[in-house]
């Protein structure tokens, strides 16, 4: 079956209805969605991506009214960070309410909510008319999608549906916070930086870098956002090896820069992170066998970017 391409929210809305999954873009990246209450829907997700079933998917509602629906109580970091961040690119992870179904959760008793900050995901999740469940719309482990091309690329024929949007904004994936603890930890690093939630609750902190046994979040088990390339973080551009068959993006330029097969050189961090996934897709249209990323400090916007950078690269 051809995977239908549409700019209609209440047409895309329509195949979730009908048990079916559908992408559509947020401010971050692409998401694939299923009614959170369908098991079966939630089902197709897990086969469409080739994702391991113990990964916990992100529920994602348009109104604050659905947290009831989904979950078993807000605790009160959790009402601070929500009223300061949503709708936003901050995923909270929440006492899971009774209806919701495990599959959904990778078998956890927590579940991670957002509400997106794009016009047209909100369209699509209030013609849905439910809460939905959705992680990046790629097959897993690749670069997650931030172009609805790239979605076909990996998923057409696998999903009923593509809601067709923009080039997201971010280009990384919602910043993740355990709020079922006396203090926020952050699981997964985003664009609600360390540093905004700190201005809301100071003892904020980070998780330990390690890939546990069990995911609270998505991106903390398994190697995520891989191009085919080799991924070869450099501290310094100019000792990077030049050469035709590989690529390098970073905010400063290296030697020889005309020597390599693609080369980017981004205006700030907030860029870097924004053209990451697509520069690694399109180093593999292009046959490239190493992409060099410059380092960044690892503050703000950086933090995240970094963390993807290094499980792309699984150093």
């Amino acid at each position: 079956m051809k995977t239908k391409v549409t700019q209609s929210p209440t047409i895309a809305a329509r195949f979730i209805q009908h048990g079916e999954i559908v992408a559509f873009p947020t401010e971050t990246v692409y998401g694939l969605g299923a009614n959170i209450f369908n098991e079966g829907a939630i089902r197709k997700i897990f086969l469409a991506k080739g994702r391991p079933t113990d990964n916990p998917l992100i529920a994602h509602i348009s109104e604050i009214s659905q947290l009831e629906y989904i979950t078993n109580g807000v605790p009160h970091i959790a009402q601070r960070l929500l009223r300061r961040f949503f709708p936003g690119p901050l995923t909270l992870v929440l006492p899971k309410g009774e209806r919701v179904p495990s599959s959904a959760t990778g078998g956890l008793k927590t579940i991670g909510v957002r509400m997106p900050r794009h016009a047209l995901a909100l369209q699509f999740l209030r013609a849905c008319g439910m809460p939905i469940v959705a992680p990046s719309a790629n097959l897993s482990g690749r670069p997650s999608p931030t172009t609805w091309q790239a979605v076909r690329s990996d998923l057409d024929g696998r999903i009923g549906c593509i809601l067709k949007g923009e080039q997201t904004q971010v280009g990384l994936e919602s910043t993740v916070v355990d709020c079922t603890g006396r203090i926020p930890i952050v699981l997964r690093a985003g664009a609600v930086t360390l540093e905004q939630l700190r201005e809301v609750i100071s003892e904020t902190r980070l998780a330990e870098r390690k890939y546990p046994i069990t995911p609270q979040s998505p991106g903390q088990k398994y190697r995520h956002y891989s191009p085919k390339a080799k991924v070869v973080i450099c501290s310094y551009p100019q000792y990077t090896i030049a050469s035709a068959d590989a690529a390098y993006i970073g905010l400063e330029s290296p030697m020889y820069t005309n020597v390599f097969k693609k080369h980017l050189i981004c205006k700030n961090v907030e860029e870097y992170a924004r053209l990451l996934f697509q520069f690694f897709r399109e180093c593999d249209e292009e046959g490239v066998n190493t992409i060099y990323c410059q380092a960044v400090s690892e503050e703000g916007l950086g933090l995240a970017l970094m963390d993807r950078l290094e499980r792309a690269s699984d150093e």
